[in-house]
């Protein structure tokens, strides 16, 4: 069943591609295993996958430390400054950085273990109070800041956009979120790469492709519904 998932999800990025006229390696599709067992992730390493997304420090540290091949480790979920020292040296990416406190608890404890991290400003684009992000106009003001810190390299931008029923309502804020992108790129900014937008998950990940998600994150439609009770 996995394996049929993984395919559908990698057919329908291709054909949202295409649509856009985009060629498909400008996509990366990280399956998100948040709450699902390792066995799931072996199961995909085996069809190919090497990105995975985590939304807790625990879980991706137990599965970073247990799976069988080393596979790339995206931290989404909402990061405590307490758990930083837990994760700088096993995470290709952190997507959920919204704040100079973080940006420097990051940067405290990179420069501890040696190590430069990746990570993406996480935006509120749709400014809902349930979410996580900056506003928008904040945006420049805190890549400015976090730019001088050494041992931290901006990538990008991420957003999570509201749970809709119809995918074209978040089409506003995946091409709002493209756009001040491209402005803070323009801006050349020292460490500042902006070259990964993440953006777009089971239910959008199509339209946001076709407004320039470079990354996308996919669980439910890779591993089915999860049981949070378990």
């Amino acid at each position: 069943m996995l394996r049929e998932n993984l395919q559908k999800v990698k057919d329908r990025i291709e054909k949202a591609c295409v649509k856009a006229g985009r060629n498909i390696d400008e996509v990366t599709l990280i399956a998100v295993s948040k709450t699902k067992p390792l066995s799931d992730i072996e199961e995909l390493i085996l069809c190919g996958t090497k990105e995975f997304g985590e939304n807790k420090v625990q879980e991706l540290v137990d599965k970073y430390e247990n799976v069988s091949t080393p596979v790339n480790w995206h931290l989404i979920g909402h990061l405590q400054t307490n758990k930083v020292k837990y994760i700088v040296d096993k995470v290709s990416l952190i997507h959920s950085v919204d704040s100079l406190k973080l940006a420097k608890e990051i940067q405290k404890e990179a420069a501890k273990k040696n190590v430069i991290v990746n990570i993406l400003v996480q935006v509120n684009v749709a400014n809902e109070d349930t979410k996580f992000g900056l506003d928008t106009s904040e945006v420049l003001h805190l890549v400015n800041e976090i730019s001088i810190l050494p041992n931290i390299r901006i990538k990008g931008l991420m957003t999570i956009a509201p749970y809709v029923e119809n995918p074209e309502d978040n089409r506003p804020y995946f091409k709002e979120l493209k756009q001040l992108l491209l402005d803070i790129k323009s801006k050349n900014i020292d460490n500042v790469d902006m070259s990964i937008l993440s953006m777009g998950m089971t239910n959008d990940y199509e339209v946001a492709i076709e407004e320039g998600a470079t990354m996308v994150r996919v669980g439910t439609g890779i591993f089915g519904e999860r049981n949070y009770n378990i």
